[in-house]
């Protein structure tokens, strides 16, 4: 049961950091459990709706809004909503279109300014608000569910760069969404994860998710008991943006690149791209499921030598300061997956293809080829 609280004046303070002055704001509580709504798209946006749902002490009604199924697979968000009988909206599929999207009426039809008890959440949403969608919300009723410490990794992709960073730690933030940037303004609440050495992006972004959804739901019962504070983030961040992971970042460079850094690559992006390089004859191959290893004698320590390793049943491509990694399993474009044995095999009949027993992988850009 919520008891009425007298609606307070909206209180500050402030505290340094360094030589650097910030303003802490406190909100007022709200009289109403919230009525909010919710965008997402994916696994991590799926684990912090479900903790929400289940915190019903925080709202009174819930609604999503994500894409619709397409050709490529259903949208996990709109599958966990039905399932959860919790009313759906579609976004337009494009994204150029989304930019004339309207929330549901009960959040875009208000007369006058938002309630306090309206509140906005993304995670993982995958769209940039316009100006217009979030003036339908009061400022501190815009909170957007961010893969990292803010304001280190802002952009779409923070747990694959913090990966690929080789980076010991990474952690979640709960902060208000700016015009000017989803993930630029006041921090509410943020908390820090160790990375594993072994971490990949699917048990990065569960254990993310997982804590995500609790601080969601701690700073949404704050808000509620107006105990709520917000920490402006510093203008520049200690890390590089976090781009959206492209065909380019999953090129391999045998040259520059150790094993080590193959692997970490593909513990951080092969749920969305496979690693790549091409054979000589200028076909893509893309690399599954490597490992660090001990190079066999035979192979040479020229960049991109590979070859089969009986005993292992795996191919062995030279990396970087003489490093190697193991393969299992390789795919040719446009061919099926193939394990280590018959890939070689398929090599083996054509020379022409080798350097003294080996095969010497390349790197080309990707207008180099045909896709």
């Amino acid at each position: 049961m919520f008891h009425r609280h007298v609606r307070r004046p909206r209180r500050s303070h402030s505290f340094s950091w360094g030589s650097v002055f910030f303003r802490c704001f406190q909100v007022s509580p709200t009289q109403n459990r919230f009525k909010i709504l919710f965008l997402g798209r994916d696994e991590f946006s799926c684990d912090i709706f479900r903790e929400l749902y289940t915190s019903q002490d925080v709202w009174e009604d819930i609604h999503v809004a994500t894409n619709p199924d397409t050709h490529l697979g259903h949208s996990p968000l709109k599958a966990l909503a039905h399932m959860l009988s919790v009313p759906v909206d579609f976004i337009p599929p494009q994204k150029p279109d989304f930019k004339h999207w309207k929330p549901p009426p009960q959040f875009s039809s208000i007369e006058g300014p938002p309630p306090p008890n309206h509140v906005l959440i993304t995670a993982s949403f995958g769209r940039i608000l316009t100006p217009a969608q979030l003036e339908l919300f009061k400022p501190s009723r815009r909170l957007n569910v961010h893969g990292s410490i803010l304001p280190a990794y802002r952009g779409p992709a923070p747990i694959q760069h913090a990966i690929l960073d080789n980076a010991t730690e990474t952690g979640i933030s709960v902060a208000q969404m700016l015009k000017r940037g989803i993930d630029k303004g006041p921090v509410w609440a943020s908390k820090q994860i160790p990375v594993g050495s072994d971490a990949t992006f699917t048990s990065l972004r569960t254990d993310l998710a997982a804590h995500g959804g609790k601080l969601l739901v701690s700073v949404l019962r704050d808000m509620l008991a107006g105990t709520a504070t917000s920490t402006p983030q510093p203008p520049e961040s200690p890390t590089s943006h976090a781009h959206s992971i492209t065909v380019a970042d999953a090129i391999l460079d045998f040259a520059t690149m150790t094993a080590e850094d193959v692997v970490r690559r593909h513990r951080a992006i092969s749920h969305q791209r496979a690693l790549t390089t091409w054979m000589p004859s200028g076909i893509r191959l893309h690399l599954h499921d490597p490992t660090v290893t001990h190079a066999p004698p035979k192979l040479s320590q020229v960049p991109g030598a590979l070859i089969y390793h009986k005993p292992e049943r795996t191919l062995v491509i030279r990396c970087a300061r003489g490093t190697a990694v193991a393969v299992p399993r390789v795919k040719k474009e446009r061919r099926s997956l193939l394990e280590a044995r018959e890939f070689w095999n398929g090599v083996v009949p054509h020379p022409k293809l080798l350097v003294d027993g080996e095969l010497r992988l390349i790197r080309l850009e990707e207008g180099d080829t045909e896709s």
